[in-house]
């Protein structure tokens, strides 16, 4: 009798154990289930990171080419010869570069003159004779676009050399923007004083400069 009660218990506390451990793993599965978790978290945070990095990039690069194009907007030429908005001379950029339009180039020969401002003629002749008092009347066209003391001397000397080319810009290049009737008014206005020359000599000078 005393033989059974013994295996009885002992199969019961087989049993209790066996219902412990499985109770164990239980645990052990719940508690470690959250585990797998943690990569997928992982990778959602590289992902967010990387487009955020990459949307500062372009709103960099959009920003970089909005100044680009404000800059190269700001450089067009107004009307009167300064510098600002592209409202004014389309295709005409203010540059330093010696193209076909400054004086240098109708002096070099490097093109035939247009006839009807031959290179002989008399400045007195083409712009009218209120020059006469300023340049004599002998100074030709040719010779007016030779001048090289026009730098750190008289504005009035720069005014001829500056405005003979422009003449011969409105003559032969399309889309110049002084026509001829222009150039010659304007030059004969700014003979009154030797502030009014140098204003005008600049705006006939950047107008040779920028066409092409």
């Amino acid at each position: 009798m005393s033989s059974k009660r013994a295996t009885g218990r002992t199969a019961l506390q087989q049993e209790r154990e066996r219902e412990r451990e499985r109770e164990r793993e239980r645990e052990r599965e719940e508690m470690g289930s959250p585990a797998p978790r943690r990569p997928l978290a992982l990778a959602w945070f590289i992902l967010i990171c990387s487009s955020f990095w990459a949307a500062n990039g372009m709103h960099g690069r959009v920003r970089v080419a909005a100044a680009e194009e404000g800059e190269s907007r700001r450089m067009r030429l107004h009307t009167d010869g300064s510098r600002g908005d592209a409202h004014a001379w389309p295709g005409y950029l203010y540059t330093r570069a010696v193209g076909r339009c400054t004086p240098q180039f109708w002096s070099s020969g490097a093109e035939p003159w247009p006839n009807i401002a031959p290179q002989d003629a008399a400045v007195s002749k083409v712009f009218g004779s209120r020059s006469v008092e300023r340049y004599g009347p002998r100074l030709t066209l040719l010779e007016a676009t030779m001048r090289t003391d026009d730098i750190g001397g008289s504005a009035f000397v720069k005014l001829v050399k500056q405005g003979s080319a422009a003449l011969l810009n409105a003559y032969t290049r399309r889309g110049f923007p002084f026509d001829s009737w222009e150039v010659k008014a304007l030059l004969l206005e700014a003979l009154v004083s030797e502030e009014a020359a140098a204003v005008q000599a600049e705006r006939f000078e950047q107008a040779n400069q920028s066409c092409v």
